[in-house]
């Protein structure tokens, strides 16, 4: 198995972030984002417009769980909500989603700048 590009995690950073939080506004994910999720490892688009994709994303997911936030000063057990992740429905809580976001992501920045520095050297 090769090493994946700097592109491929920057680009499943962006998508990633809005599957994952699809589902935790209780949401099945659309045609749009399950073709864009099959199109992560393409290598058709400029360094700009991967940075652009990526800005966006976390701008929109900031926004996002921002409103969760807000929503949960006004019910105590806001976080405790079932969730269900992927096809195979797999059980979760809202915050255990919005927790696996963060680490999912974390995960993936890691990986980005791990390989662009073997890619340097």
């Amino acid at each position: 198995m090769g090493v994946a590009s700097v592109a491929f995690h920057l680009r499943h950073i962006a998508r990633s972030l809005d599957r994952l939080l699809t589902y935790a506004e209780g949401a099945p994910l659309s045609a749009q984002q399950i073709a864009a999720q099959k199109s992560e490892m393409d290598a058709s688009e400029t360094p700009a417009e991967i940075f652009a994709e990526l800005e966006a994303a976390l701008k929109r997911s900031e926004a996002r769980i921002l409103d969760h936030a807000m929503a949960s000063l006004q019910n105590s057990a806001y976080w405790e909500q079932a969730r269900s992740v992927g096809s195979r429905q797999l059980p979760t809580t809202l915050g255990g989603l919005l927790v696996h976001v963060a680490d999912h992501t974390q995960r993936h920045v890691g990986q980005a700048i791990t390989t662009a520095k073997q890619v340097a050297d």
